[in-house]
């Protein structure tokens, strides 16, 4: 309830819009997703008034792990009881619908898997960082306490393209490949 209290505090006193990422830290394409919003400039976010800020649903004691991991710098909290994401209408369990191919997904499954299981096991609490079966989302909020945009994701593959989600708050458009950019004269 805290971090509802504080939240809702935080949009009330800003003008600013929060992006707000659900979500699993031990998932791979999650990881993957956070590693690309990692990319994103600060500037970029301050230049459109916008703060980024991720909810993990597991322990705080996986934050700072998960953070070194995916070279996430921006804002963090975590919802260990999934209060935040059951009142949001995010979805448990997977649809199986195809999602496309998300530009943020990088291993395919058998890999992806296999790097999660590793980090179960191997991090500091063995754990799988809050329930598997919860599906995240993002969220546009503020300024004040408006809501301006939504997705819930379907299943794991279903991740708005972020690109589509920071141009919706006036962000630059980042480029989330290794490869470098083509200017064309």
């Amino acid at each position: 309830m805290l971090f509802f209290l504080a939240l809702k505090v935080f949009m009330l006193l800003t003008s600013f819009y929060a992006l707000l990422g659900f979500q699993h830290f031990l998932c791979y394409i999650c990881k993957e997703y956070v590693e690309d919003l990692a990319k994103i400039p600060k500037s970029f976010l301050e230049e459109a008034s916008v703060t980024l800020i991720v909810i993990g649903q597991s322990s705080y004691h996986h934050i700072e792990p998960f953070c070194k991991l995916t070279g996430y710098a921006h804002e963090i909290y975590v919802d260990p009881e999934r209060e935040i994401y059951k009142r949001l209408g995010m979805k448990r369990g997977e649809d199986i619908v195809s999602s496309g191919q998300s530009p943020h997904v990088k291993s395919n499954l058998l890999s992806g898997s296999i790097q999660s299981m590793w980090r179960a096991v191997t991090g500091p609490l063995f754990d799988f960082q809050g329930d598997p079966a919860q599906q995240g989302g993002a969220l546009i909020l503020g300024p004040g306490n408006n809501i301006h945009f939504i997705h819930r994701d379907r299943n794991r593959l279903d991740h708005k393209p972020i690109n589509s989600v920071l141009q919706l708050v006036g962000v630059q458009h980042v480029n989330f490949t290794n490869r470098p950019s083509v200017i064309h004269v």
